[in-house]
């Protein structure tokens, strides 16, 4: 199949074009290599928002319809609780596949897709966007580097005003971008320690969630994550014992900030007996980061991968343990 694929234009479907899958029509669309040729989706208001150049020769309600116009893969941007059903689908109909986060509601249905895929030879991919920032992989060279120290600890937040989802709570819903970064970033999964969760509207649902997470040999990590906020906040810091480093996502032009700070312990004539902390403050470094729009990025590597076999940093089994993380989670709230 891939030798079939590799020199010849991709036929790519998408499955669900509202907030988040029109973003991937512009995106397919603009990138080469590829033609959106189908469009599955059941609401004609979503439908007639879309940029007429954007939409595809077949438009239709119909997923077994869509499966059968000779697309070569599938890009799957629907609610979460119908991503199980439509992937394995896909997969049985030997289509390639990119489904929006989360992966999956539990990690059997994850391990389920995984090895349909597998066994199909198919490439499967999770759209954890923030793994193809360029930002992001500054933050990985930069922890790999040493230049923090030891990690002592990370915090983040990512919080806005809405949107509510029907289907999962803001656990499910914001929490899957930070811990895909943390598991990117520190290379091992976390246990979880920790967590609650608020229902303030919905009582079916939380709509605030704080998670604490310890990773093995690693720093101590605090996530939290809500729907009730006024502001956006996209914010993860990373604390070092030399240094720290702040990812703002919407500090356009600073997304990362290095300070060189740090709080140092003397001691009396070789003893344990603390004499005082000194605290050590030198520059701010504010590097450049590249450019590169991360959902882009993320479609590039799919089709790359379509082609050559190419790994991609949020293949299937990462998805399975975003998921884990994820569930663990849900039960300490």
């Amino acid at each position: 199949m891939l030798t079939i694929l590799l020199n010849r234009t991709l036929r790519v479907g998408l499955v669900g074009c509202g907030y988040w899958g029109s973003k991937h029509l512009r995106v397919l669309n603009e990138l080469s290599g590829c033609e959106v040729t189908a469009l599955c989706e059941p609401s004609i208001e979503n439908i007639i928002r879309q940029p007429k150049a954007f939409l595809p020769p077949l438009v239709t309600a119909d997923y077994e319809t869509f499966l059968c116009s000779g697309i070569d893969a599938v890009v799957i941007a629907t609610p979460a609780r119908t991503h199980y059903k439509l992937v394995m689908q896909a997969l049985e109909h030997d289509k390639h596949v990119l489904v929006e986060k989360p992966f999956a509601t539990n990690t059997d249905d994850a391990l389920a897709m995984i090895n349909a895929a597998q066994q199909r030879g198919l490439s499967l991919l999770v759209g954890h966007t923030y793994v193809y920032h360029p930002a992001v992989e500054y933050l990985r060279e930069l922890i790999e580097s040493g230049e923090l120290g030891q990690l002592l600890y990370v915090h983040t937040a990512r919080l806005n005003f809405g949107i509510l989802q029907p289907d999962v709570d803001v656990l499910w819903d914001l929490a899957p971008h930070d811990i895909s970064i943390l598991l990117y970033l520190l290379q091992r999964e976390p246990e979880i320690i920790g967590g609650q969760g608020t229902a303030c509207i919905n009582p079916r649902l939380f709509e605030v969630a704080h998670v604490d997470l310890r990773f093995p040999d690693g720093p101590f990590a605090h996530v939290y994550v809500s729907w009730l906020e006024p502001s956006k906040i996209r914010r993860l810091t990373f604390v070092g014992e030399e240094k720290t480093v702040v990812y703002d996502d919407v500090a356009q032009g600073e997304m990362i900030r290095i300070y060189d700070k740090s709080i140092k312990l003397t001691t009396s004539n070789g003893t344990e007996n603390i004499v005082a902390p000194q605290y050590l403050q030198k520059d701010i470094t504010i590097p450049h980061i590249g450019d590169g729009e991360p959902l882009k990025n993320q479609c590039g590597r799919f089709l790359n991968s379509i082609r050559t076999g190419s790994q991609v940093p949020s293949d299937g089994w990462e998805g399975l343990k975003v998921v884990r993380v994820l569930e663990a989670a849900e039960r300490a709230l």
